[in-house]
């Protein structure tokens, strides 16, 4: 794992890791220098990807030697993890986040705008989440896996209650749960912030969204 925060010595240098929006997404107690060859790092994977990243990218991006990597992190593919861990991390703790009172339509709209805004101002982080699973490690891409799995839980519940609430029985909430996270995660391939769309108003047309795809088919009209 990566290394955690330890008493600063004298020597360590000083770095400006590159202002991308994911500083903001690392665990507190990491060094400095690790946090911005996250960042770093997520510039790299998103313009040559993992496999075209090289450790001298990462670090040379921030003016450091390549060997300074191995101080934080044991791998590219640690630095990989660290970088989708953190991702799938910050959006389960949003959605943990939802208020407790309230009923099943507005969590269910709370939880998809929140979702989408997240993906949204981070879509190149949420780009490297989705799209650089298979090189991680077994381990680490099953640690992952259980994120996920926790992730698409919140939203199965979500339905659930919202399907029950209204005696939609004609709901499959397995596949609309899926669904409205389909379409959440896909943003992050096209969406950009200089865009006619902000993210919390991509968010708020998203919830509309996922409101009608939980109503009953039987009451849908199509014209």
């Amino acid at each position: 794992m990566a290394r955690r925060r330890g008493p600063r010595r004298g020597g360590v240098p000083a770095v400006t890791p590159p202002r991308n929006g994911s500083e903001r997404l690392w665990d507190d107690d990491l060094a400095d220098v690790a946090k911005a060859l996250l960042s770093s790092a997520v510039e790299c994977f998103a313009v040559k990807g993992f496999h075209g990243t090289t450790t001298r990218d990462i670090t040379t991006t921030i003016g450091l030697t390549p060997g300074a990597l191995y101080v934080h992190f044991s791998s590219k593919e640690e630095v990989l993890f660290e970088v989708v861990r953190s991702g799938h991390t910050r959006v389960l703790e949003e959605l943990r986040s939802a208020p407790s009172t309230g009923n099943a339509d507005g969590r269910l709209r709370w939880l998809v705008a929140r979702f989408v805004t997240w993906h949204a101002t981070h879509h190149t982080v949420g780009r490297i989440c989705q799209y650089e699973l298979s090189p991680l490690e077994p381990e680490h891409y099953a640690h992952v896996l259980e994120l996920r799995g926790r992730i698409n839980d919140v939203f199965r519940n979500a339905v659930h209650r919202r399907v029950d609430a209204h005696r939609f029985a004609d709901q499959d909430v397995n596949r609309v749960a899926r669904a409205i996270l389909s379409l959440g995660v896909d943003l992050v391939r096209w969406y950009r912030l200089d865009g006619e769309d902000s993210p919390s108003r991509l968010g708020e047309f998203y919830a509309d969204l996922a409101i009608r795809m939980t109503a009953s088919p039987r009451t849908v009209t199509v014209r």
